[in-house]
């Protein structure tokens, strides 16, 4: 059994591959989300599940009973040759040799067997080393959960000691927390953490948005998810490649969803990343700017939207995730019987590997064990399997009963198997015919030298044992070199003699034009029984030059002649291609395997046929079966007088879940002539009759299905619509509602206004302070500061520069005592600091107006500037000299050069005019 851990830990690492190998790039964000939660819940919830045996590809868990028949004494026994009798000797066909995790029923050739019989005494066994390390990992598995999960527990402690310790804005249900410091903006909760000070106002605008979306929809919970995961497998470096890309897919859909607000544009937004900057980053279970995937996400918000067409990849996961079920779980246990006969183990069932070596491994504490037998006619079927229930193992083989001179019946003792590879002896009993005991595996030095002679190294006991279930022999080896296969590991060695690649399978390949295959390709086939007789058929199909891997291919999906043939007289078109190519038509390989993957053949693609849809593309065609749209579907919506739709409105309609009685109910509401796209816009966000009936009922009438789609994509519900208008609003118009909803005005945020002291608010004027994020507590801030006179116009201004509290402290502090509105938004408009003030004041020019400031900022006129000219005789320069200097390009170079020509003066005034009149 696989340890529960380890089991995770492997289903986690395949839902990884396969979102990064077929999700990873398709635009589809929130359905990739929906993946990558269920992936990880089911990776934890699913190995806890166990399956039907039928269904199992593993071997049930055998009772209890039947391994305490084997906790016997072992005593010197005399076997009595009286056995021998009861064994008719026959000639049988070669045994069938079953090796752990493998099926197969090509039979292997028959090596003779020497039986012996003698009395040996049990040796007392060793103590195992295995259950103290398993031991002491488990501790340290502990070890590291306790330290993640203290380390998780401390990241939620200091989240909200920031959250409450910190001053904050609360606007909506958002709390806006302000940071100090190079701190990345994130968000936690209802908590966004920001330095306000560190961006100009569309970038903080733009970062507000994109973390109000995090919170919005709810994307902490996925990062928890991730986190927990990484407290359970913080050993795993997939879970952690696995969190990664959560917050990856999350920072895509946030993009995604920013990008759809039409205030946004994509060049202003990517800019703002690019102007992020964030070295002290944020803690691990917050939403983040996430600068470390920069290029990805600009990559991925420019990529070409993904084609509905793709969504058939999707399908795959629900036969992934129960194929992983039946090979990895643990089936369900046999029932108890006092009958040790029927408590015996089944042969182990799995299903043969395509285009994949077959995986038959011992390990080394596995050359000694159980064994049980069972005799059925003139064979034996015997299984070696563990008799320590912590380190469950089984493998099954069946010989003839001719291999073996005589068996202890009725009482104990001792008996052996020989061949090549090495010699197993026995140690037990048969009653009628069912037998159980031990066994040891001692390989053949001799052999094991041949084999490294051979080239095949690193053989242990283990391997020798593998060689010895699936016989190979001296002569096997030696026919598969005749045959060009020289240099072969012991992995192709065990996988081609357990399947019985022999020498008339190689040769009948190679003379079907398969000549270069390697010994996996091989194995593959044997295993799937690719015989000439079925390559010959596929090649008068019309495949003369099929691949081989495409040959398995087929035989794995049971493709025929027949089945190929109904789709070659269904005259199907390539995706690039819309020409006629009549009957000699033939789709590709990899076209025919994909049809029978998704069960399409001819009958289907005639009834298409039947309702219009003549020669569709391939794509289309797997998109319409994918997505289950069926004749009945597409005459249901030609019925209500939709009759030339296309395969892309067919999926949009399917996919969304819209049929003909959903279109009915519009129709009833008045809404007669919708387009598909009406229809999909309406199901997309939820729009139904009710929803129309009661907004309608508020006074808003003769509204179009597109604004329907906006007002609901919105959030703006009947409850919404009430609140305004129970404050006094009362002539609402579409374009107010969905425009007060998207910035995210409530009747509590226009009662917080009223009671500020701004009464008969226009709702634009509401809107447009909501939009810059004006709160109460931004209003009383500037109150106290001294503006008190201020109308929302004048406040709303405020706050799109950035001017806060703090600002007007500063400049305060520097002598800039009672500045308006109009001097506040100037000066951090233009980007006006107390430090760039200081400058001036440094160098003697002090008492500046914010005109003189803002001509200084405006002109680009430095300290550096003025200090030239000062270095070259001119000491009082004044505001409105340095201002012309500068907008007549004139330098302190320009002066010395004019000098070196003969023009000096100490009046800066007269190189001005000479600048302006000759421009030299």
């Amino acid at each position: 059994m696989i340890p529960y851990v380890l089991h995770v830990s492997l289903l986690l690492a395949i839902c990884l591959a396969f979102y990064k190998l077929l999700l990873q790039k398709e635009t589809f964000y929130r359905l990739n989300r929906v993946v990558l939660a269920c992936c990880l819940t089911l990776s934890f919830i699913l190995p806890l599940v166990p399956v039907p045996a039928q269904w199992s590809f593993r071997a049930a868990t055998k009772p209890a009973e039947v391994l305490e028949q084997l906790a016997v004494q072992h005593q010197p026994v005399t076997v009595s040759p009286q056995v021998n009798a009861a064994i008719a000797p026959a000639v049988a066909p070669p045994p069938v040799v079953q090796p752990a995790r493998v099926s197969h029923t090509e039979p292997i050739s028959p090596v003779p067997a020497e039986t012996t019989q003698k009395q040996v005494p049990q040796a007392a066994p060793s103590a195992p080393i295995l259950p103290i390390v398993l031991k002491w990992l488990f501790y340290l598995y502990w070890a590291g959960v306790a330290a993640f999960a203290l380390n998780l527990l401390l990241q939620f402690i200091v989240l909200l000691f920031q959250a409450y310790s910190r001053p904050y804005i609360r606007d909506g249900k958002f709390r806006i927390v302000e940071l100090t410091g190079d701190k990345a903006p994130c968000s936690f909760g209802n908590n966004i953490f920001i330095n306000p000070e560190k961006y100009d106002w569309d970038t903080y605008s733009q970062i507000l948005l994109h973390e109000k979306i995090h919170i919005e929809q709810r994307h902490s919970f996925d990062i928890i998810m991730a986190e927990v995961m990484l407290v359970l497998q913080w050993f795993n470096p997939f879970a952690w490649l696995y969190r990664k890309e959560m917050e990856n897919n999350l920072e895509f859909l946030t993009d995604d969803s920013v990008l759809e607000h039409k205030e946004i544009e994509r060049s202003s937004y990517q800019m703002s990343l690019l102007k992020v900057s964030a070295p002290h980053l944020s803690l691990g279970i917050t939403t983040n700017y996430n600068q470390s995937l920069l290029k990805r996400r600009i990559l991925m918000m420019n990529a070409k939207r993904s084609n509905i067409h793709t969504m058939w990849k999707y399908f795959f996961l629900v036969p992934l995730m129960g194929g992983l079920a039946c090979a990895l779980n643990s089936p369900a246990a046999y029932s108890k019987t006092s009958n040790a006969k029927e408590a015996k183990l089944e042969t182990s069932k799995i299903n043969p590997v395509v285009n994949a070596a077959l995986n038959i491994h011992f390990n080394n504490d596995e050359i000694a064990g159980a064994w049980f037998a069972t005799i059925k006619g003139d064979k034996i079927r015997i299984e070696f399997k563990s008799d320590d229930e912590d380190h469950n193992w089984s493998s099954s083989s069946e010989f003839n009963a001719s291999d073996f001179s005589t068996l202890p019946k009725e009482q104990k003792g001792e008996f052996t198997l020989k061949r090549d590879a090495g010699t197993i002896l026995f140690n037990g009993r048969f009653e009628g015919n069912d037998g159980y005991g031990h066994y040891k595996f001692t390989a053949d030095k001799d052999f094991t030298a041949y084999l490294k002679s051979q080239g095949i190294d690193d053989i242990e006991d283990g391997d020798s044992f593998a060689f010895f279930v699936t016989n190979v022999t001296k002569d096997y080896v030696g026919m598969l070199q005749r045959n060009g296969y020289k240099n072969l590991s012991k992995e192709n060695l065990i996988s081609m003699a357990a399947l019985k690649v022999d020498e008339p399978y190689i040769k009948m390949v190679k003379e079907n034009g398969y000549n270069d295959l390697s010994p996996n390709d091989l194995v593959s086939g044997k295993a799937l029984h690719v015989t000439g007789e079925y390559i010959q058929e596929i090649h008068n199909a019309g495949y003369k030059n099929i691949s081989f891997n495409e040959l398995i291919s087929f035989k794995a999906q049971h493709i025929d002649a027949k089945y190929i043939s109904s789709i070659k007289k269904a005259k199907l078109k390539d995706d690039n291609d819309d020409s006629d190519k009549g009957d000699d038509h033939m789709p590709s390989p990899n076209d025919i395997s994909s049809y029978k993957a998704m069960n399409i053949d001819s009958s289907y693609v005639h009834s298409l046929a039947a309702v219009g849809y003549k020669n569709i593309p391939y794509r289309e065609l797997t998109t319409l079966k994918a997505l289950n749209i069926t004749p009945a579907f597409i005459k249901s919506f030609k019925d209500i007088g939709y009759t030339n739709l296309t395969v892309e409105n067919l999926s949009s309609l399917k996919s969304l879940g819209i049929t003909p009685a959903y279109v009915q109910s519009f129709k009833l509401m008045g809404y007669k002539d919708l387009t598909v796209n009406n229809l999909t816009e309406l199901k997309a966000v939820g729009v139904t009759p009710e929803y129309i009936k009661t907004v309608q009922a508020l006074g808003l009438k003769d509204l179009s299905a597109s604004h329907l789609a906006n007002m609901k994509a919105v959030g703006v519900t009947p409850e919404y619509i009430k609140s305004l208008q129970g404050m006094g609003f009362k002539d609402l118009t579409l374009n107010n509602i969905s425009n007060m909803k998207a910035v995210g005005v409530s009747s509590e945020y226009i009662k917080s206004l009223q009671a500020m002291g701004f009464k008969d608010l226009s709702l634009n004027s509401i809107s447009n302070a909501k939009a810059v994020g004006v709160t109460p507590e931004y209003i009383k801030s500037l109150q106290e500061m001294g503006l008190k006179d201020l109308n929302l116009n004048g406040i709303q201004n405020m706050k799109a520069v950035g001017v806060t509290p703090d600002f007007i402290k500063e400049f305060d502090a520097i002598g800039y005592h009672d500045l308006s509105a109009n001097n506040l938004n100037e000066l951090k408009a233009m980007g006006i600091t107390p430090d760039f003030v200081k400058e001036y004041t440094a160098i003697g020019y002090k008492d500046l107006s914010v005109n003189n400031l803002n001509e200084l900022k405006a002109m680009n006129i430095t300290p550096d500037y003025i200090k030239g000219f000062r270095d070259i005789g001119f000491k009082d320069i004044s505001i409105n000299q340095l201002t012309s200097a500068k907008a007549q390009g004139i330098t302190p170079q320009y002066v010395t050069e004019m000098r070196g020509k003969g023009f000096n003066s100490d009046d800066l005034e007269k190189y001005i005019r000479l600048k302006n009149a000759f421009g030299e």
